[in-house]
């Protein structure tokens, strides 16, 4: 088993490619994780254009600063998350800011309300899509197909035992998603948004 502190090596080999300035690479970093970018954006903007904007700035920063990724710290994919996340936070303060300074009103609560929502969605959303196939088809049965954990045991092919294990793992880590600062979160993906 490899050690916890060596990134994956599909994640150093990107970065080198990407410090070497192989478009190739970005393209092979975009087919990967545009769908989680423009996703966890959206989720935060609730906005299609937005969104798309959004993904853009990410590879744009992805391509221009390959160094500000660090392997020791995580995975690409957390750290492509986080810096989604940061930027579609900031485009959401800078928006409702402006339109709570053409209201004429300073309502600085509820901005910072409409922000740690979004926030709490994107993270929620983030887990959900990070979490192991198992656990996410568990959920999905439970939540979307509205399946108790009997019948979601006779849908996997699974025990009961096991179908309420992935269940209840499942819900667990969903239920971080409102931490300030949730484990397997992205760094400054809590707390400081």
């Amino acid at each position: 088993m490899a050690k916890k502190d060596v990134p994956p090596r599909w994640d150093r080999k990107m970065q080198q490619r990407l410090a070497r300035g192989e478009a190739a690479a970005l393209g092979e970093l975009y087919d990967r994780f545009a769908s989680l970018v423009h996703g966890l954006a959206h989720r935060v903007l609730g906005d299609e254009r937005a969104a798309d904007g959004i993904t853009r700035e990410v590879f744009i920063h992805v391509w221009e600063h390959p160094d500000a990724y660090d392997p020791k710290q995580g995975p690409l994919r957390t750290w492509v998350a986080a810096l989604t996340h940061r930027l579609a936070v900031q485009r959401l303060r800078a928006t409702e800011t402006a339109a709570l300074a053409r209201e004429g009103s300073g309502a600085t609560e509820e901005l910072e309300h409409t922000v740690r929502r979004a926030s709490v969605a994107a993270r929620a959303d983030y887990i959900v899509q990070s979490m192991p196939a198992p656990l996410r088809s568990a959920l999905e049965r439970a939540y979307f197909q509205r399946r108790d954990y009997c019948q979601t045991a006779t849908d996997l092919g699974i025990t009961e035992d096991e179908a309420r294990r992935r269940l209840r793992l499942g819900l667990q880590l969903l239920s971080t998603a409102h931490d300030c600062e949730a484990p397997g979160a992205p760094p400054g993906y809590g707390g400081a948004v």
